[in-house]
């Protein structure tokens, strides 16, 4: 049942106002709101350690990103988040009807049935795969093998007291398609990138999860915000330390210039600037610097796509 305080068809964590609620077919809208398509930080957080590995790429070769790749990793990120987030929705349908944020959303509400939530589902991810289908052979089965942290975390919560964890393995996955799609082989560079993707990771879904503590504690799911309670600030400071550590020897490996670096740094203040504001007990706040990651990530790309035209030039 949906929350009295939320009119039919809505659903309480989505935005207000979007286009969905206001052009989109009503018969549509329960399912471009189970592919978040009215949130498309989503999609952003998939799509750039795609772009960022594209890039650091470019500069190893001498070149620019390739624009077609770059073109195919934004039709896979959306694609792709749909379809986790749909699956998410449907592994997690019974937890997310006992959290006030979660249970005016199509599964639990009923606005869909779990058997045409899968259809969808199915519709989402052939997209992914014909997109995928583009690249060379072993950047076809790099990215095959992501599916199985994809399809293991929505069960995490439940076990593990630090699901962001495999969320990180899941949602970094990028940052080796952008390298393994240009040379057609995993380097270090691609592998110092893809660590440091995921401890940011961890860092930013740990802001997000501050929204839902106390629901979370009440329906027994496990978050890293829980686990690290009154330490969260310095906790969310040594993911996003760790984060731009580890993008060091990516840059390094590379032969990354002064453009690229100073995309770093700036990627690295922005996360500084994150913690200082971080506070655990404003779930608003934590969901503006959740969201504000999108930014630090095209300041990144910036810096190191920037950088990849400049040698290239030279």
């Amino acid at each position: 049942m949906r929350p009295p305080s939320e009119p039919a068809g809505r659903v309480a964590d989505a935005v207000a106002g979007h286009w969905v609620d206001r052009l989109a077919p009503s018969r549509a809208r329960p399912y471009l709101r189970l592919a978040r398509i009215e949130r498309p930080v989503g999609w952003w957080l998939l799509l750039l350690p795609c772009w960022w590995s594209a890039a650091l790429a470019g500069i190893a070769a001498g070149r620019a990103p390739d624009p077609l790749h770059l073109i195919l990793f934004l039709i896979g990120a959306v694609a792709m988040r749909g379809a986790g987030s749909t699956y998410n929705d449907i592994a997690d349908r019974d937890l997310d009807a006992q959290v006030e944020r979660t249970r005016s959303r199509p599964l639990p509400s009923g606005q869909v049935s779990t058997r045409a939530a899968a259809a969808f589902l199915v519709a989402q991810a052939l997209v992914g795969l014909c997109v995928l289908l583009q690249f060379n052979g072993t950047a076809i089965l790099v990215g095959m093998l992501s599916l199985a942290p994809v399809a293991i975390y929505p069960f995490m919560k439940r076990v593990m007291p630090l699901p962001q964890g495999v969320l990180g393995l899941a949602f970094a996955w990028g940052a080796l398609m952008g390298w393994v799609a240009v040379f057609g082989r995993l380097d270090a560079p691609a592998l110092w990138l893809y660590a440091g993707t995921v401890a940011w990771i961890v860092g930013y879904d740990t802001i997000y999860a501050v929204q839902d503590i106390e629901d979370d504690e009440i329906a027994g799911i496990k978050s890293s915000a829980r686990l690290f309670g009154a330490r969260l600030k310095p906790a969310v400071g040594l993911c996003y330390a760790l984060a731009a550590a580890l993008m060091v020897p990516a840059l390094w490996g590379a032969g990354a210039h002064g453009l690229g670096w100073l995309g770093l740094v700036l990627f690295a203040a922005h996360l500084a600037q994150q913690v200082l504001r971080l506070s655990p007990r404003d779930g608003r706040l934590a969901l503006t610097l959740f969201r504000s990651n999108r930014d630090a990530g095209l300041i990144l790309f910036a810096g190191l796509a920037a950088d990849a035209v400049w040698q290239a030039m030279g």
